[in-house]
Protein backbone atom coordinates (compact mmCIF):
# COMPACT_ATOMS: atom_id res chain seq x y z
CA UNK A 1 0.00 0.00 0.00
CA UNK A 2 1.14 3.24 -1.08
CA UNK A 3 -0.73 6.88 0.25
CA UNK A 4 -1.24 8.33 -2.36
CA UNK A 5 -2.69 11.79 -1.16
CA UNK A 6 -5.47 13.14 0.89
CA UNK A 7 -8.69 13.24 0.04
CA UNK A 8 -10.26 15.38 2.62
CA UNK A 9 -9.69 16.99 6.18
CA UNK A 10 -12.63 16.67 8.88
CA UNK A 11 -12.96 19.01 11.55
CA UNK A 12 -15.00 19.42 13.83
CA UNK A 13 -17.88 21.35 14.99
CA UNK A 14 -20.95 22.11 17.87
CA UNK A 15 -24.18 21.08 16.65
CA UNK A 16 -26.22 23.50 15.36
CA UNK A 17 -23.40 25.19 13.94
CA UNK A 18 -23.97 24.85 10.10
CA UNK A 19 -24.84 28.36 9.27
CA UNK A 20 -21.88 30.39 10.94
CA UNK A 21 -20.08 27.27 9.01
CA UNK A 22 -21.25 28.97 6.11
CA UNK A 23 -20.50 32.46 6.77
CA UNK A 24 -16.81 31.51 7.22
CA UNK A 25 -15.88 28.68 5.04
CA UNK A 26 -17.95 30.04 2.27
CA UNK A 27 -18.52 33.52 2.53
CA UNK A 28 -15.32 34.46 4.06
CA UNK A 29 -12.81 31.34 2.86
CA UNK A 30 -14.98 31.30 -0.65
CA UNK A 31 -14.95 27.97 -0.64
CA UNK A 32 -18.10 25.99 -2.32
CA UNK A 33 -20.52 24.47 -0.02
CA UNK A 34 -21.57 20.64 -1.83
CA UNK A 35 -23.79 18.58 -0.94
CA UNK A 36 -23.43 16.00 1.93
CA UNK A 37 -24.49 12.09 0.47
CA UNK A 38 -28.22 11.51 1.40
CA UNK A 39 -27.04 8.99 3.78
CA UNK A 40 -24.73 11.12 5.64
CA UNK A 41 -27.00 14.47 5.54
CA UNK A 42 -28.79 13.37 8.96
CA UNK A 43 -25.69 13.88 10.85
CA UNK A 44 -25.35 17.73 10.50
CA UNK A 45 -22.56 19.41 9.48
CA UNK A 46 -21.50 20.70 6.09
CA UNK A 47 -18.79 20.19 2.96
CA UNK A 48 -16.94 22.89 1.36
CA UNK A 49 -14.73 22.83 -1.92
CA UNK A 50 -12.48 24.96 -3.69
CA UNK A 51 -10.29 23.13 -6.66
CA UNK A 52 -8.71 19.71 -5.06
CA UNK A 53 -9.19 21.36 -1.39
CA UNK A 54 -11.93 19.55 0.40
CA UNK A 55 -13.02 20.87 4.17
CA UNK A 56 -15.88 18.57 5.94
CA UNK A 57 -17.40 20.08 9.05
CA UNK A 58 -18.76 17.11 10.94
CA UNK A 59 -20.72 17.65 14.38
CA UNK A 60 -19.34 16.22 17.59
CA UNK A 61 -21.53 15.79 20.42
CA UNK A 62 -18.64 16.61 22.44
CA UNK A 63 -16.75 19.23 20.69
CA UNK A 64 -13.90 20.70 21.54
CA UNK A 65 -11.73 22.98 19.05
CA UNK A 66 -8.78 22.28 17.58
CA UNK A 67 -6.23 24.79 18.92
CA UNK A 68 -3.16 23.47 17.66
CA UNK A 69 -4.09 21.02 14.80
CA UNK A 70 -5.01 22.64 11.66
CA UNK A 71 -5.42 22.58 8.05
CA UNK A 72 -3.25 25.00 6.17
CA UNK A 73 -4.57 26.62 2.73
CA UNK A 74 -2.31 27.84 -0.05
CA UNK A 75 -4.08 30.99 -1.28
CA UNK A 76 -2.53 32.88 -4.15
CA UNK A 77 -2.85 36.31 -2.34
CA UNK A 78 -3.36 36.28 0.69
CA UNK A 79 -3.29 40.05 1.43
CA UNK A 80 -7.25 40.15 0.16
CA UNK A 81 -8.04 36.99 2.25
CA UNK A 82 -6.55 38.73 5.11
CA UNK A 83 -8.18 42.18 4.42
CA UNK A 84 -12.06 40.44 4.59
CA UNK A 85 -11.22 38.49 7.60
CA UNK A 86 -10.31 41.58 9.45
CA UNK A 87 -13.29 43.08 8.05
CA UNK A 88 -15.48 40.43 9.56
CA UNK A 89 -13.83 41.27 12.89
CA UNK A 90 -11.80 37.74 12.62
CA UNK A 91 -8.60 37.84 14.60
CA UNK A 92 -5.70 37.71 12.52
CA UNK A 93 -2.28 36.20 13.62
CA UNK A 94 1.00 35.79 12.50
CA UNK A 95 4.06 33.31 13.25
CA UNK A 96 7.71 32.96 13.29
CA UNK A 97 8.43 33.85 8.81
CA UNK A 98 8.84 30.75 6.95
CA UNK A 99 11.62 31.14 4.13
CA UNK A 100 9.38 31.70 1.13
CA UNK A 101 6.17 31.54 2.66
CA UNK A 102 3.99 34.13 3.94
CA UNK A 103 1.18 33.08 6.31
CA UNK A 104 -1.69 34.00 8.84
CA UNK A 105 -3.92 32.24 11.57
CA UNK A 106 -6.92 32.91 12.08
CA UNK A 107 -9.59 30.19 14.23
CA UNK A 108 -13.12 29.32 12.42
CA UNK A 109 -16.42 30.34 14.37
CA UNK A 110 -16.00 27.22 16.86
CA UNK A 111 -12.26 28.08 17.71
CA UNK A 112 -10.50 25.53 15.24
CA UNK A 113 -7.21 27.25 13.71
CA UNK A 114 -6.76 27.28 10.30
CA UNK A 115 -3.46 28.26 8.69
CA UNK A 116 -3.61 30.26 5.41
CA UNK A 117 -0.28 30.78 2.94
CA UNK A 118 0.69 32.36 0.42
CA UNK A 119 3.93 30.62 -1.61
CA UNK A 120 6.23 33.17 -3.04
CA UNK A 121 8.37 30.95 -4.62
CA UNK A 122 7.42 28.28 -7.29
CA UNK A 123 6.48 24.84 -5.26
CA UNK A 124 8.45 22.11 -5.97
CA UNK A 125 7.05 18.22 -6.72
CA UNK A 126 5.55 17.13 -2.80
CA UNK A 127 8.46 13.53 -3.24
CA UNK A 128 10.98 16.11 -4.08
CA UNK A 129 10.65 18.58 -0.70
CA UNK A 130 13.67 18.31 1.28
CA UNK A 131 12.76 18.92 5.10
Amino acid sequence: MAIIGIDHVQLAMPANGEEAARLFYEGLLELREVSKPAQLASRGGCWFEAGTVKVHLGVDPNFTPAGKAHPAFVVDNLAPVQARLESAGINVTTDLPLDGVERIFVNDPFGNRIELMELRYAPCRPNAMAY
